[in-house]
């Protein structure tokens, strides 16, 4: 299988209700390695390139606002199909259809406040993690 490295985003909904260590402990156990990570209050230029995607859908403005109200924990996650693996450990994003034991099956009642982003693509995750690192940034 595959080393691929993903960008995971710990939303600010999961910052509030303290939830950062239980999300990043979850990564670790699967056996993912964090090779980069930071706590950001993301800037409204960093939000409006990462979901880029959704510039046109009647939601955008709204996530973006969601996204820079509070800190955020970005990170490089590395690991053998990481990007599914990590997709599948997240759930789907209305956190109500998500199934428990996924991340936000377990923690998310919301299709905007789900309390986590990962990464869809290895393409898209090289893109996303351009936004908040650089490759000296990698331990």
């Amino acid at each position: 299988m595959p080393l691929q490295r993903t960008f995971v985003m710990i939303k600010p909904d999961a910052y509030e209700r303290r939830l950062i260590g239980e999300i990043i402990s979850r990564i670790e156990r699967k056996g993912l390695r964090i090779i980069a990570m930071k706590m950001i209050r993301m800037s409204r230029e960093q939000a409006e390139k990462l979901y880029a995607v959704h510039k046109e859908k009647p939601f955008f403005k709204d996530l973006v606002e969601f996204v820079t109200r509070g800190p955020v924990v970005v990170m490089a996650v590395e690991g053998e199909s990481a990007v599914e693996v990590m997709r599948i450990m997240i759930g789907p994003t209305d956190g109500r259809k998500a199934p428990p034991g996924t991340i936000r099956g377990d923690f998310s009642l919301s299709i905007q406040e789900n309390v986590i982003h990962a990464s869809d693509s290895p393409e898209t995750a090289e893109y996303e993690l351009s936004i908040f690192f650089d490759e000296k940034d990698y331990v």
